[in-house]
């Protein structure tokens, strides 16, 4: 008790041990679902080759980097965050970075993500970079990313296609068809009521509940398998084995810039930065505040050092092909459960750590049951979109292109690039030279030649 005091600091901060292993549990169960959520977003993606990462060793490497991340915040961030693979950064890398590199390579440019991240943490430089990316851009992002993860999650279900005459219908043939989006519908609506009413783990309940679902019917119903997608539904022969590491230390630093090109790495290595350091700068925010950790001024206590173990956690990621690590904002769950130390994230990072050994399960679960996660995520991603100030057209018009853009061209760089162009572009045609910081010129001019770039060479 003394050595878990002297770590933990649990007096200081008003909490007990069973509080800690209770919140600890707690935001595991909240945010296991990216267990098996991230190895469908990444194993659904080719990279420019045409090769798929397997579900097994990314469940592997996503739950192997969840846990040392996470354990890395209890140590050295003393916080009650639980760190695994950021949704909306492995939608950069899978569709993104990977149609125009390997996926070393693309995993490459997320090591360097963390790098830079940890760079931006300790220098002082994150306040220039906060400076000069409005506000209402910062959230747009957010929102933007929502709706590109949802339409990725449509998609993967059948939900909707471009097969048809129109660039987007419902289904494959203009209406639903089949049992796959019959179990997404179920799904999405269980996933939709638990939440709703506050269940416990709600969203990993409702992916575990669809999934047995999807076992039944595909062994009953006669299903074509390729309408599963990636993965078909059935009982797995073992429910423990070992873990598959094949995909640690896969990364290739600076690869991407040859094979994609310097200007191509360099704007998708942008993007995992913006977003990987506004998630996270409003994540770590939000929830220390709600766990009564921020000062009168606003600071939360050791903020240099939990940004820099995010930093490290983004670079964790990227060197074991699981995608950017970040701080979960289901770690508020655990928080609602009285964490406030440390201690409560050593509980989080040992049991994601114990589900390596459970790899099998999560290679029975179809897209059909998982996309639905990704469909409510988006609408609470959806929810930034209140703090855009829409009756100034300044800021609503980048804004509404940021938002839009990425889900119409599935693409989250062509988002925040079109946003950052007509911000800097109406600032200037209104003469408000002075509202538009030096960098944001710089960043505008990357991005100008980043669309450009075909009819330039």
């Amino acid at each position: 008790m003394i050595v878990l005091e002297r770590l933990f600091e649990l007096t200081a901060r008003g909490a007990t041990v069973g509080r800690e292993v209770r919140g600890g549990i707690t935001t595991f169960m909240a945010m296991a679902y990216i267990i098996l959520l991230n190895p469908i977003i990444l194993a659904g993606a080719r990279d420019v080759t045409g090769a798929q990462l397997s579900i097994g060793q990314l469940t592997t490497a996503t739950a192997l980097a969840g846990a040392v991340s996470t354990l890395l915040m209890a140590v050295v961030g003393n916080a009650p965050f639980g760190l695994a693979a950021g949704l909306g950064l492995n939608a950069v890398v899978a569709y993104q970075a990977a149609p125009f590199m390997t996926w070393p390579q693309a995993m490459g440019l997320v090591v360097l993500e963390g790098l830079v991240i940890i760079i931006l943490a300790v220098s002082g430089v994150r306040r220039l970079i906060m400076d000069s990316i409005p506000l209402a851009l910062k959230h747009a992002i957010s929102v933007g990313i929502g709706m590109f993860i949802t339409l990725i999650g449509l998609v993967d279900a059948g939900f909707v296609s471009g097969t048809g005459g129109t660039p987007l219908q419902l289904g494959t043939a203009g209406h639903l068809t089949g049992w796959p989006v019959t179990v997404f519908c179920f799904g999405l609506l269980l996933m939709i009521v638990l939440f709703i009413r506050k269940t416990p783990g709600a969203i990993l309940l409702s992916i575990v509940i669809t999934t047995i679902l999807a076992i039944v019917v595909n062994s009953l119903a006669v299903i074509d398998p390729k309408t599963w997608g990636v993965v078909v539904p059935r009982v797995p022969d073992s429910i423990v084995s070992t873990p598959d590491f094949g995909l640690v230390g896969q990364f290739d630093l600076f690869g991407g810039f040859v094979t994609a090109g310097a200007l191509t790495a360099t704007i998708v290595l942008f993007t995992l930065v913006l977003s990987g350091f506004f998630d996270a700068m409003g994540t770590i925010i939000g929830v220390a505040d709600e766990a009564g950790l921020v000062d009168t001024r606003g600071r939360v206590p050791r903020l240099g050092r939990i940004l820099t173990v995010d930093g490290v956690a983004g670079m964790v990621g990227g060197s074991v092909s699981a995608s950017a690590n970040t701080v979960f904002v289901e770690s508020a769950a655990g928080v609602g459960e009285g964490a406030r130390t440390g201690l409560a994230s050593v509980v989080t990072g040992a049991l994601l750590g114990l589900t390596m050994l459970f790899t099998p399960l999560a290679e029975v679960v179809p897209a059909a049951a998982a996309a639905p996660a990704l469909v409510l995520v988006g609408a609470l991603m959806m929810t930034q979109s209140r703090k855009v100030p829409w009756d100034d057209l300044e800021l609503a018009v980048p804004a509404f292109l940021t938002i839009a853009l990425m889900p119409f061209t599935y693409s989250i760089t062509n988002g925040v690039g079109a946003g950052v162009i007509s911000y800097t572009l109406i600032k200037a045609a209104r003469g408000k030279w002075d509202e538009i910081p030096w960098l944001l010129w710089v960043v505008s001019l990357i991005f100008l030649v980043y669309f450009a770039i075909d009819g330039l060479f």
